[in-house]
């Protein structure tokens, strides 16, 4: 039987200000190993371009080092658009995070993520044009057995629905997870219809936290966003121009790079959803209602990030 919450427990909107507070200016003395690492995984073939924005986003959006790991053959060996990325085949960006299994550590400070590896800032999000072959099913099942903090997209989510078993390796992980459905993905993973989604969204969020034990952000006008506690937020940034291809997956990689930088996955879901529709709306209002890109997003999500930061 599904828990409601208390009536008084309402949804309330993200703000501003509430996300800018978790923001600290950098040291002086910063270096990129103090930012953390981010490991994208996707690009089947013909889909290349999924994890790449994921990992452009990543690294524009402070992460101090991205990995993108590409399932496809002949995928290719550098990103001649943002060549600081290191380029990899899937397995071997899987092989390459440094976070053995096993037990984790005490608890963080407030705000932090509750893992060891929040020291290392190691994070995989996967899923971006990943597809649901065998070949990925078993990448994601090999995945959700890090210890990594995750962020899964697109068919990672695909794969859930499709298979009891990792749904269970998600439920049994100590590290913190995000998940990031559009509402047929969402629909999916509940068993019911996009309708019974879309008609009470809140609820079905908080569902999905409660049923996988991760932090959900339920895509589309007006984001949902559920905390692993269950509290629930809706994201009142982003527009209709927003309605383009690769914005979920530049959404993901800055989920990634926040929690690469120290936050919890709550709070870098917050952060994301929230900056990412600003970043929409600073575009909509350039007059670039129509034809806005994944790609002009992410530049302007991190100009408008240079501005929330703290002085």
């Amino acid at each position: 039987m599904t828990k409601h919450r208390p009536a008084s427990a309402r949804e309330r909107a993200i703000t501003q200000e509430q996300v800018a507070a978790f923001l600290r200016p950098r040291p002086r003395d910063s270096h990129k190993g103090m930012f953390g690492t981010v490991t994208v995984i996707g690009g089947a073939p013909g889909m290349a371009g999924a994890p790449l924005l994921a990992g452009r986003a990543a690294l524009k959006l402070g992460a101090g080092c991205v990995h993108v790991g590409l399932l496809a053959e002949n995928a290719p060996a550098v990103d001649m658009v943002q060549p600081e990325l290191m380029l990899h085949s899937a397995e071997d960006a899987l092989r390459a995070l440094p976070l053995p299994n096993g037990p984790l550590a005490s608890s963080p400070p407030a705000g932090k993520s509750a893992n060891v590896e929040s020291i290392f800032g190691s994070v995989l999000a996967i899923g971006c044009g990943m597809g649901t072959s065998i070949a990925a099913q078993k990448i994601l099942h090999e995945a959700l057995r890090t210890r990594a903090p995750l962020v899964l997209d697109a068919d990672a989510i695909n794969l859930l629905a499709r298979h009891a078993d990792l749904q269970d390796d998600l439920r049994a992980r100590r590290a913190h997870a995000v998940i990031t459905p559009h509402p047929g993905e969402a629909a999916r993973l509940l068993g019911i219809g996009t309708a019974e989604v879309q008609a009470d969204r809140i609820q079905s969020a908080r569902r999905l936290a409660e049923n996988l034990h991760c932090a959900v952000a339920l895509k589309g006008a007006d984001t949902v966003c559920v905390t692993r506690d269950g509290e629930a937020f809706i994201n009142k940034t982003g527009n209709p121009g927003m309605s383009a291809p690769g914005m979920g997956d530049v959404l993901t990689g800055m989920v990634a790079a926040f929690i690469a930088q120290g936050l919890d996955a709550d709070r870098a879901m917050l952060l994301a959803v929230h900056l990412h529709g600003a970043a929409g709306d600073a575009l909509a209002a350039e007059g670039v209602g129509t034809g806005m890109t994944a790609s002009e997003v992410t530049d302007w999500a991190r100009w408008l990030l240079n501005q929330w930061v703290p002085r």
